[in-house]
C-alpha cells in the first residue's frame, strides 16, 4: 500500500487512465480480496488494458518485490546481530508508518461526505481497539451502503 499514492497521483493525475472513483474501487476490491495487498494493482491493470493488462501488472509489480523481500529478509536473519541491521530496523519503522499515512491521506482526500470519513474513521478505531471479525465489519459496511445510509 506504500505505492498507492505514487500509482494514484500517475494512473489518476498524470495520464488520466482511470477516474479517481476507479482508483478507490480498485483499492478496496484490492483490500476485500485474500492474497497480498498489491492485488489492487491487478484491478488498475485490468481497468487499463484488459486481462493482460492485469497480468502484466501483477507480474511486473509482484515478482520483483517478492524476490527482494525474500533476499533480504535471508540477510537480515542472517546479520540480526549487527547493530547497524538492527538501528535500521528501527529507523525505518516511522518511514513505513509515513508511506501508509500518505495512503490514507490521499484516499480521505476523495471522500465527498462527512458521512463517509466518519464512517472510515470509526471503522478504523473499531479495527483497531476491539476484536470484532473483519468480515462483521465488511458486512455492515455492506447493509449501510446497499440500504443507501451512507
Amino acid at each position: 500500500m506504500a505505492i498507492a499514492p505514487d500509482m494514484y497521483r500517475v494512473v489518476v493525475e498524470d495520464f488520466s487512465v482511470v477516474s479517481n472513483d476507479e482508483f478507490l474501487a480498485a483499492i478496496t476490491l484490492g483490500k476485500l480480496s485474500p492474497g497480498p495487498n498489491a492485488l489492487f494493482v491487478a484491478i488498475l491493470g485490468y481497468q487499463i488494458a484488459g486481462l493482460l493488462g492485469a497480468l502484466l501488472v501483477v507480474f511486473t509489480m509482484i515478482a520483483p518485490t517478492a524476490i527482494v523481500a525474500f533476499l533480504s529478509i535471508r540477510w537480515r536473519e542472517k546479520n540480526k546481530h549487527r547493530l547497524s541491521v538492527q538501528s535500521f530496523s528501527i529507523a525505518s519503522a516511522p518511514v513505513v508508518v509515513g508511506l501508509l499515512c500518505s495512503t490514507g491521506f490521499i484516499l480521505m482526500n476523495s471522500f465527498s461526505q462527512a458521512s463517509e470519513l466518519i464512517c472510515v474513521l470509526v471503522t478504523a478505531f473499531l479495527v483497531w481497539k476491539t476484536r470484532l471479525p473483519l468480515m462483521v465489519l465488511m458486512a455492515i459496511g455492506a447493509t449501510l451502503g446497499y440500504t443507501g445510509a451512507l
